[in-house]
């Protein structure tokens, strides 16, 4: 959080800060049915670049050094407890559906005895950062000290959201449903995205205050805002960053947004991106400078990339590391445990998994290797195979430096080829290779002069005679 009297910008304004940081808790919701998912994952942990929304938005929470963290569930207790384990984050669950407001309240328990301020946010929200979380609690800290402070935002089309009626100052003078607003109201652009922050000693008093004389017989989170007796602010973000889910087509419209941001900051940061729309991130993808990315490449979790690599396109990359200037693909699969060396090259439709190539080695055609090591300077031909798996255990293929081995062979692990051994084209290895040794597995030539001619002529009688 920020310190007394640091000026921060947010939204396009300068912000002063005006007292030291307090003590944090977090409430996310996550209690909805999430009925239009039409899937029986929770909804919060339908995955943004290969991460949960609930995970993308505690490990924003995280920067903030939160001294708790509640997560309210209904259905689907058992999915998220085991998502958050290991987080920090505890479970508080709401057994009725009885509006946002209620889903707070179930906090409390998870809060007893925390003197601080509190940040409310929804988990199927997964994209507001942790410098707008600062900027929320550093304006509950302001001096005029509002009760809870409201995130809102202009979206393009403001459509049915709640809107936020606010003087030059932000204090909030009216907040109102679409339903319930007036034509004038209708006309105002700011709205409601439901993230709140609120001093813990006014929370659940505050909520106390609260009814449920609506249509839905709920209790709405909203409402604490207009109670008499004090008075609240709104600050504003951008649209994309409270974006909500509620479909399978707004996962994807969040998904969308996140590549686009990441690959813009790719571009900024030195990767080429030369088909940016085509490529897509994960999570955690980490690129180093000058390396280029041909289009319709895929980056699952966990992977790193240094500096002056290639990946060409259609190549398909998660839980590897790739080291300087090594050249990827096309048509390329590195799984996980994958390990390019510097200057390494993996070429058209070459698999690897669990293992290492070495500096400057090649695998540049149509192979698998997979539970391996390739030494250095050392050339797999075409079509090459480790076969570490016999169905039931996985064995390793050990490649010793400058190993050259020839196209269309199996190497059946466990086995090693010795540093500088040839093993020529066709072979199927099964026991060890010495260094600088020739490994010939397979029959003599044998050829028979005029065998074929014979034959075809045989066989042309065989047919005409039917």
């Amino acid at each position: 959080m920020a310190e007394e009297g640091q000026v921060i910008a947010f939204a396009g304004k300068i912000i002063v800060t005006s007292s030291a940081s307090r003590p944090l808790a977090v409430i996310i919701l996550a209690a909805g049915q999430g009925t239009r998912m039409k899937s029986s994952l929770h909804k919060v942990l339908h995955p943004i670049a290969g991460r949960s929304m609930l995970l993308h938005l505690l490990a924003s929470v995280s920067e903030l050094a939160p001294e708790r963290q509640v997560v309210v569930v209904g259905a689907g207790r058992a999915q998220v407890e085991k998502a958050v384990a290991g987080t920090g984050a505890v479970i508080a669950v709401q057994e009725a559906q009885l509006g946002t407001g209620h889903a707070v309240a179930q906090a409390h328990d998870a809060l007893a005895g925390f003197a601080g301020d509190v940040l409310i946010l929804y988990g199927d929200v997964p994209l507001v950062s942790a410098g707008t979380m600062r900027a929320m609690l550093d304006r509950l800290s302001r001096g005029d000290e509002p009760r809870a402070v409201v995130l809102g935002f202009r979206p393009d089309d403001a459509a049915a959201y709640g809107r936020i009626i606010a003087d030059g100052q932000g204090i909030i003078e009216k907040m109102v449903e679409y339903k319930d607003a007036s034509e004038g109201e209708r006309a105002v652009t700011l709205c409601n995205s439901g993230l709140m922050a609120v001093r813990s000693t006014d929370l659940f008093v505050l909520l106390d205050q609260i009814g449920n004389n609506n249509a839905a017989g709920e209790y709405y989170l909203p409402d604490i805002v207009m109670l008499p007796g004090g008075t609240s602010a709104v600050i504003e973000t951008e649209a994309w960053e409270v974006a909500g889910v509620n479909s399978r087509a707004e996962l994807a419209g969040v998904e969308a947004v996140w590549q686009a941001r990441r690959r813009a900051e790719a571009m900024r940061d030195g990767v080429t991106l030369v088909a940016p729309e085509t490529v897509f991130f994960a999570h955690d993808t980490v690129l180093g400078r000058d390396v280029v990315v041909e289009p319709n490449v895929v980056f699952g979790p966990g992977v790193t990339v240094a500096d002056d690599v290639v990946i060409h396109a259609f190549s398909h990359l998660e839980g590897a590391s790739v080291a300087s200037g090594a050249a990827i693909g096309p048509y390329a699969r590195l799984r996980p445990g994958a390990d390019i060396g510097v200057k390494a090259k993996v070429g058209n439709f070459v698999e690897i998994k669990k293992a290492t190539v070495g500096e400057g080695a090649k695998v540049n055609h149509l192979s698998y290797v997979g539970d391996a090591s390739v030494g250095a300077g050392s050339n797999i031909g075409a079509g090459v195979i480790t076969c570490n798996y016999d169905g039931f255990f996985k064995y390793k293929t050990e490649i010793g430096a400058g190993a050259f081995v020839g196209s269309n062979s199996a190497l059946v692990a466990p086995v090693t080829i010795g540093d500088g051994a040839i093993v020529a084209a066709g072979s199927v290895v099964t026991k060890p290779v010495e260094a600088d040794a020739l490994c010939l597995v397979r029959p003599e030539q044998i050829g028979k002069a005029g065998w074929a001619a014979r034959f075809r002529e045989r066989m042309t009688a065989k047919k005409a005679g039917k």
